[in-house]
């Protein structure tokens, strides 16, 4: 096998569409998305599909102890730190073909792609596939990567419990993904990671550019909201007596848009319920979950500050509103030497790109406060994401694919 030098390789394009189709069978949605929802029987078959095919590949697969699957091609000296790349197979319950998967599976072409051209590289190179990144039945997201990166204690992610009542070290040890090995850098030291993703917004897509190069990505904050008024028989009580929580409820929700817009962020309510879900009883609860997101700190500071004035005013005449934090990342920088490598790959390659702030949460996020990180962006059609329409272009998939690819070689 050759040592790398200034190889060129070059992946294959139309083998990594067939495995994205692949893996989109499992699972797959009438409406033509895929639902393979954290530690159910369909991730664990997209899962075992995946690792086949490393296999195949004659790579030595191992799972830590949250169910992280990682990956490794060996390298030329053994000792150094494996240069990591990854996303997550794991998908929202009505979710697209590529988000995530994209990550994964351009990871594997380029594993192949090195295999196949009889590259050596000095590091070892592995690929990761982190563990519940959506936050969908198992909340929060990113629970793979963040008890990795040390931001979840692994016992708390552990203790989980699912929409459905699953506790998640249970369905780990259902499905075989219990591992002994430590979730931890210090006991997976790593030199770098790269993680390839579908944009998830239009701005590529309308920019006509090939590639993003993510320079880092926004702050989120995400809070829940309790709004308690005083259930009433709707008929015999007048409005001017009411306590209506919905009412006060909804007027957040358009605060909560106006906060977004105002400080040139973005601000959303994802879940509205309202107790007690009668047709004919003042509502007496609601329910909200807030997602305030910038990119500048500062910015973000002033949005929450904004948010909860809104709720302290809110807090009148017999309504009282309880805001309290749920979750949250700072504002993430990626590394510029890497960035820089992803900017040289995509140049070298006469691709059109630009730099690019994510505005979505990814694994990546939590892999840049402990290891240099880089990420590759593509554009998805519509800027469509966590929807079953979610899709790229062939070609798109394969451009972000030989960026990763040769970024990971001028680093591995």
């Amino acid at each position: 096998m050759a040592t790398n030098g200034n190889a060129t390789v070059a992946i294959d394009g139309a083998r990594l569409w067939q495995s994205l189709m692949d893996m989109a069978r499992v699972g797959a949605t009438p409406e033509g998305g895929s639902r393979r929802e954290a530690l159910t029987d369909a991730d664990a078959a997209g899962r075992a599909l995946f690792a086949g095919w490393c296999a195949a590949e004659g790579c030595v697969l191992h799972t830590d102890a949250v169910g992280n699957l990682f990956v490794r091609r060996p390298g030329g000296d053994a000792t150094l730190p494996p240069v990591l790349m990854g996303s997550h197979l794991d998908t929202q319950p009505s979710g697209g073909r590529f988000d995530g998967i994209y990550g994964v599976l351009a990871a594997l072409e380029v594993v192949r792609a090195l295999n196949a051209a009889r590259v050596a590289t000095r590091h070892p190179i592995e690929i990761a596939v982190w563990m519940n990144e959506e936050g969908a039945r198992f909340s929060p997201p990113m629970m793979g990567s963040g008890v990795f990166a040390g931001v979840f204690p692994e016992c708390a992610v552990l203790d989980a419990v699912a929409q459905d009542g699953a506790r998640l070290e249970d369905e780990l040890k259902r499905l075989g993904w219990r591992g002994s090995a430590p979730a931890a850098l210090a006991a997976h030291p790593v030199a770098a990671y790269f993680e390839a993703h579908i944009e998830q917004g239009p701005v590529l897509e309308a920019r006509g550019h090939e590639v993003g190069v993510v320079t880092g990505a926004q702050g989120q904050r995400w809070f829940e909201a309790v709004v308690t008024g005083r259930e009433a028989h709707a008929g015999p009580t007048p409005m001017e007596l009411r306590r209506d929580a919905l009412v006060a409820g909804a007027k957040l929700v358009l605060e909560v848009e106006r906060i977004g817009k105002a400080h040139g962020g973005s601000g959303m309510v994802g879940i509205l319920d309202v107790a007690p879900h009668s047709r004919n009883v003042i509502p007496g609860r609601a329910f909200l979950t807030i997602d305030l997101r910038h990119e500048q700190e500062a910015a973000l500071d002033r949005m929450e500050a904004d948010l909860r004035a809104v709720c302290d005013g809110l807090s009148r005449d017999g309504i009282a509103v309880a805001l309290k934090d749920f979750w949250s990342f700072p504002v993430t920088p990626f590394d510029p030497v890497l960035v820089g490598r992803v900017r040289a790959a995509a140049a070298a390659r006469g691709v059109v790109a630009s730099d690019i702030v994510s505005g979505a949460g990814h694994d990546a996020v939590y892999m840049a406060r402990v290891v240099p990180t880089a990420m590759v962006f593509i554009p998805c059609e519509g800027g469509v994401s966590h929807h079953p329409a979610e899709n790229i272009e062939p070609g798109h998939a394969a451009i972000g694919c030989q960026v990763l690819c040769d970024a990971v070689l001028a680093t591995a």
